[in-house]
Order: structure tokens, then sequence, then C-alpha cells
């Protein structure tokens, strides 16, 4: 059994109910609010109101994953974060997550107040494994097939499931080889990072035999896949297939959804758990449901 409380650096993420992870980018090119809170004020100020909206865990990136994106160099991505960590942990208790694959980023964010490493590279740079394992954060692994610039040229699989299973699998063990914890990882099967839209929709479909390795966070927000299915090609107009695809998440094993409408995402967790609950209620009451959970008033 996996641990139901991610110790993040001190900040307990305690996973006795799906979770809500924010994004909070502050870059250039993101593909959903690059530029947007560039400023930190805006950025501080974006990431309080994702934590009232009801973000369980608030994840930073200085540096965009999207296909084409543009590197960034290590010492922006430094001068972008730190400030904004060290303003957020100084005035709320949420844990902070560091989006990077950077070791450098990494030990500045960790130095900061940051309590988990995201990393759509599962750690592989060179010296990233041992910054986690010299730290007490927490780590996501991400599958990734390709680099950010290239990734969705044409990925190609066998069986997607599978390679994705054992390639998140392998580098548990290689995390555990280096001394992490097991309590200290989640996984994440990296939708849209070097996948089509079946790939994505199989993983999607698939996605409890992945909680078998450790838990797992899914990031399937405002992506193409999305726009795909929904036909909705603007950004800001992908928000119902979004928490759609959350919810299909949460009903298929994820213990943490990674979004960008924190509100909207946190309702639509609220009616699923409602209904999730009625068993356990109606075995103490067969007769009477919990009052006022189908009230129309």
């Amino acid at each position: 059994m996996f641990s139901t409380v991610l110790d993040c650096a001190g900040r307990p993420l305690v996973l006795d109910q799906p979770r809500i992870c924010g994004i909070v980018n502050v870059t250039l090119d993101s593909f959903s609010d690059g530029g947007r809170f560039l400023d930190p004020a805006a950025a501080v100020a974006h990431a309080l109101q994702l934590v009232a909206e009801g973000a369980d865990l608030l994840d930073i990136g200085a540096e965009s994953t999207r296909p084409g994106a543009e590197a960034v160099s290590s010492d922006t991505q430094v001068a972008r974060i730190v400030p904004l960590i060290e303003a957020l942990t100084a005035q709320t208790a949420v844990p902070i997550s560091i989006d990077t694959s950077d070791p450098q980023v990494m030990r500045a964010a960790l130095a900061a107040g940051a309590g988990m490493i995201n990393d759509v590279r599962a750690l592989r740079a060179d010296g990233a494994l041992e910054v986690a394992a010299d730290s007490r954060a927490v780590v996501c692994l991400m599958h990734m097939q390709g680099e950010p610039r290239s990734m969705q040229d044409a990925p190609r699989y066998d069986d997607v499931v599978g390679e994705v299973h054992r390639f998140l699998s392998d580098r548990v063990l290689a995390c555990q080889f280096a001394g992490i914890d097991k309590k200290r990882i989640v996984i994440d099967p990296g939708f849209g990072f070097g996948k089509t839209l079946e790939h994505n929709l199989l993983l999607l479909a698939r996605l409890e035999q992945f909680s078998e390795i450790a838990p797992v966070m899914a990031g399937l927000s405002r992506k193409s896949m999305i726009a795909s299915l929904t036909g909705q090609q603007a950004v800001d107009r992908r928000i119902h297939g979004s928490v759609a695809a959350a919810l299909i998440a949460v009903q298929r094993g994820a213990a943490i959804v990674r979004v960008h409408d924190v509100a909207a995402t946190r309702d639509a967790l609220k009616v699923w758990q409602g209904v999730a609950m009625l068993p356990a209620m109606t075995r103490k009451s067969p007769t009477a449901a919990k009052p006022g959970l189908w009230d129309d008033d």
C-alpha cells in the first residue's frame, strides 16, 4: 500500500481524497497563459487565488514544456521562481511544487521552500536524481517520449500503456536505488508528451494500472487532446472538456489532478464525491438519505 500522506518537506498533502494541483506558469510561452504572470505580484495573486478556489498543491514552472518550446536558462528560471516561492511559503501552508528538469533550478526552489519536484524527464538529467535524493522533497516522475521541441512530430508505440508503465516502474526503482523512499514518489503518464490522441485516450482509459506503481498525478488540463475531442481550439474554451477529463482520471484512480481551472474542477469533484459516498450512507440508513443532499431548494 502507498502512503496516504505525501510529506512535501514538512507540508503534508493527505491523499484521503482526490487532490487538486493548481498550475502557476511564470513563463513567456506556455500554451495556456504564457506571459500573464511574469510579474511577481501578479503570480503571487494568481497562486493565492487558486488556493482560495480549492487548490491543495501549487505547481510553479518557469520554462514551458509545450511542443516547440524554447529552452530557458537556469539563471532565468531561478530568477523567476525563487521570489515567488518565498512569497508563497510565507503566505500559505499549501505545499509548493517546482516544475523543472534542471538540477540547479531544483536546488534553488527547494532552498526557497518548495516541497515537491515535478519533472517531465523523470529525474534523468545529470545530477537531478542526486538533488532529489539529498532533499526531503516528494518527486513526481513523468513519462515523455522525445524532447519538448519535437515530441509531437511522430510519436509511436507498439503498446503505449505497457511501455509507459514499464518506464515509470523502472524510474521508481532507480529512485529507490538512489535512496528516495517510495513514500516520496508520485508518477504521471505524461498526457500529451509524445503521444497522439489515441495514445492519450488509451492511457486515460487504463489509468488504474498505473496506480499499482505509485500515486498518480494526471495532467490533462486544456491540452490539445481536449481540443481534438471537443472542437474547441481556443484554449480558454477547453475548460468543460478539461474538467470532464479530470473527473474521468479520478474515477480511474488518479490521486492528484493538475489543472488550470481549480474552482470548476473542485465543484465537479464535490458532486462526484457526493455520489461516491452514497453506498456508505445507505448502508448506515437504508431508508434515509443524508439530510440536504438531494434538496432542490
